[in-house]
């Protein structure tokens, strides 16, 4: 089944692999690619960041940008890739509301992994200092553990095709089927 307009939300808590996966995805099938950090990772550059806070505010600006650039994207007919650890309570009104206005399919890809893995993978990234130092995450231990333990998020209630990639083991990952459903759904 062939679709005229899909946007691919890759979605799950932080170090599940998202961004490695929306990267692909876009890559391999020449879509445009939004994703929150990368937009919140300019306003630290330009704007410079500070705490645990200032982080969340411009967490807060990069989703709405990120939406802002997704509704161009639909405007002009384009299917993309949004990748994010969205909130169900939070994006899925947004989601919902765009595709009222431009009907497009959604393709939901859920990254998962057994939680003591995300936990111990967050604290490796953090202390490795692989990420811009404006997310804070050394601060962020007691605010996320619980999140990471369960090792999923709540899909969002945006209807579509829901998958779920397991990044337990990042060497491991089988993206095949996901890029068999796309290939489909863009036919």
């Amino acid at each position: 089944m062939q679709v005229s307009l899909l946007v691919i939300v890759v979605t799950g808590p932080p170090c599940t692999g998202k961004t490695t996966l929306a990267r692909q995805i876009a890559e391999r099938f020449s879509l445009p690619m939004m994703g929150k950090d990368m937009y919140k990772e300019c306003l630290f550059d330009v704007l410079g960041w500070e705490d645990r806070a200032w982080s969340k505010k411009l967490g807060q600006a990069s989703i709405a940008l990120l939406f802002q650039f997704l509704e161009v994207q639909l405007k002009a007919g384009c299917s993309c890739v949004v990748e994010s650890n969205f909130k169900t309570e939070l994006a899925t009104p947004d989601f919902l509301a765009l595709q009222a206005r431009y009907d497009f399919t959604p393709l939901q890809i859920q990254c998962v992994t057994e939680g003591h893995v995300l936990f111990e993978r967050f604290k490796r990234r953090t202390e490795a200092g692989q990420r811009h130092p404006g997310h804070c995450d050394h601060t962020t231990y007691d605010e996320l553990q619980e999140r990471l333990l369960r090792g999923r998020s709540e899909p969002l209630a945006i209807g579509g095709r829901l998958m779920e990639v397991d990044t337990s083991d990042l060497d491991q990952v089988d993206y095949e089927p996901v890029f068999l459903e796309i290939e489909r759904l863009l036919g």
